[in-house]
């Protein structure tokens, strides 16, 4: 019997949507985009990972492979033959595995501050230091706080970092940071030609323009970015009405 994952749903439109969260989050990373949505013409489902949010308790292999399997479940029980995909950083390269197993069912994909497919090619000293952090919140925060350009107040990130200690299970969220920090699937996907958008916050030190230009914008011909003001890693936090814009008029896009 396929185990379904938990997920939340808004909106009732045509155009399907389904969002995958990074490696700190969860399916309520979205909440603050809702408001700016447009139930009329979109129909969202924001999905979690085995062992994260509202599929906490769900056990698994915690990989990308997993991930697209049950993506394509939801799919299925919601009876969504095709979709589009959103991505925030690890689920960047979660939901490129969700298109190499079902590209017929795939329309678009958006990433925002998205890891690509070569991973984020980490070498031993540096996988050592976010593995220091699945144990250590004090390390989480500190991670945050760099990744939105070291600018924010400190409490908030300290906040995010206990939010993901309290929606994610230590084996999970271990199980998947091999998969986006070493992985490299980019031989597969090279000259894909599924619609890109991609978006990068402008104080984001590691996910840059630069970045998506010699990885995602090379592999995928029909790829364009979107630089976003004001916005580090956590641009659903940071800017959710002007990233909420901007994806819904691309995807509006025919």
């Amino acid at each position: 019997m396929t185990t379904l994952n938990g997920f939340q749903q808004f909106g009732h439109g045509p155009h399907k949507v389904i969002a995958l969260n990074g490696w700190f989050g969860s399916s309520a990373d979205w909440h603050a985009l809702t408001p700016a949505l447009d139930p009329e013409r979109f129909s969202y489902a924001f999905f979690d990972y085995r062992g994260y949010g509202l599929s906490r308790d769900i056990d698994g292999a915690f990989t990308f492979d997993e991930v697209a399997r049950d993506v394509l479940a939801l799919a299925d029980h919601l009876d969504w033959q095709r979709f589009s995909l959103i991505g925030h950083s690890m689920g960047g390269m979660a939901m490129q595995r969700v298109l190499l197993a079902a590209p017929e069912r795939i329309v678009k994909m958006a990433g925002v501050s998205a890891v690509p497919a070569c991973g984020s090619r980490m070498d031993e000293t540096r996988v050592a230091m976010f593995s220091a952090c699945i144990d250590d919140v004090t390390k989480r925060a500190g991670i945050i706080h760099f990744s939105t350009g070291s600018r924010l107040a400190s409490p908030w990130s300290t906040h995010l970092a206990q939010l993901s200690l309290r929606d994610s299970r230590r084996e999970a969220f271990a199980g998947y940071l091999p998969q986006w920090a070493t992985g490299d699937f980019a031989a597969q996907i090279d000259g894909n030609r599924t619609p890109v958008k991609l978006f990068v916050g402008e104080h984001d030190p590691t996910i840059t323009a630069d970045l998506m230009t010699r990885t995602w914008l090379a592999w995928y011909p029909n790829a364009t970015l979107e630089t976003l003001r004001n916005a580090g890693h956590y641009a659903m936090y940071e800017v959710p009405v002007a990233l909420a814009t901007a994806l819904e008029n691309w995807l509006s896009e025919p």
